[in-house]
């Protein structure tokens, strides 16, 4: 799986990309701030760094050269910067794409795809995967799902709680996590709601939704259903 490092001092926007990055099956870590960046760039290089110039301790212009002159991986800039001049030089220093804000977050996850493949390495979209001997699959790229032959019909909340599981199916996720994953850090008091909506799903799954996905007394939920093997 690759690893995408988000370098964006607004929460928000941070959670929002992570979400929405981990959803395409990118692995994300994030940072706040350039002088972070640059130690989880020479302790953990990721294959891919999306960073804001913006940011609060360094220009991100200054952390663009130490990952050009390092020659670690590529970057896509963002930016509230549009004019010509600001592009152009983004690129000079080795940008490899240039976001500008406000942006469209799924418009991301598509450029960090397609620099991904241009590096030559593994863009983390997953495609069709199959749970339970083919009971149920999951089609990322096509954001369908079936359980037992029957397409199912979720909302965007309740195809992020079937995702998130099927993530690392048989592992117990707590109600927080699952609120990072589906609605990000953002949405305060969303962790007591959690239960409803996993309802739903269930309701929808149909009369065995409660052993795809199980409760773990205490815990919080998992995919019961065993992955298979794609060979």
């Amino acid at each position: 799986m690759p690893t995408v490092l988000v370098v964006e001092d607004e929460r928000d926007i941070r959670e929002v990309l992570r979400r929405y990055l981990e959803r395409a099956g990118l692995s994300v870590l994030t940072t706040g701030t350039g002088a972070e960046a640059i130690r989880m760039l020479t302790s953990a290089p990721p294959d891919l760094v999306v960073l804001d110039l913006g940011l609060p301790d360094l220009d991100g212009t200054e952390v663009l050269r130490e990952i050009s002159a390092a020659g670690h991986p590529p970057v896509i800039v963002l930016t509230a910067r549009s004019g010509v001049d600001d592009r152009i030089r983004g690129l000079q220093l080795g940008a490899d794409d240039y976001v500008t804000k406000p942006f469209s977050p799924a418009e991301v996850v598509l450029r960090v795809q397609a620099v991904l493949h241009r590096a030559g390495g593994p863009t983390g979209a997953p495609g069709a995967a199959t749970y339970g001997e083919g009971r149920l699959r999951i089609d990322e790229l096509r954001h369908e799902a079936w359980l037992d032959g029957r397409e199912l019909d979720l909302t965007p909340t309740e195809w992020g709680l079937l995702t998130a599981v099927a993530a690392a199916p048989e592992r117990v996720f707590s109600r927080y996590e699952l609120v990072n994953r589906v609605r990000g850090y953002e949405y305060a008091g969303y962790e007591r709601t959690i239960d409803s909506h996993v309802k739903n799903l269930r309701h929808k799954l149909g009369p065995d939704g409660s052993d795809v996905v199980e409760t773990v007394l205490g815990v919080g939920y998992r995919l019961r259903l065993r992955r298979d093997d794609p060979r």
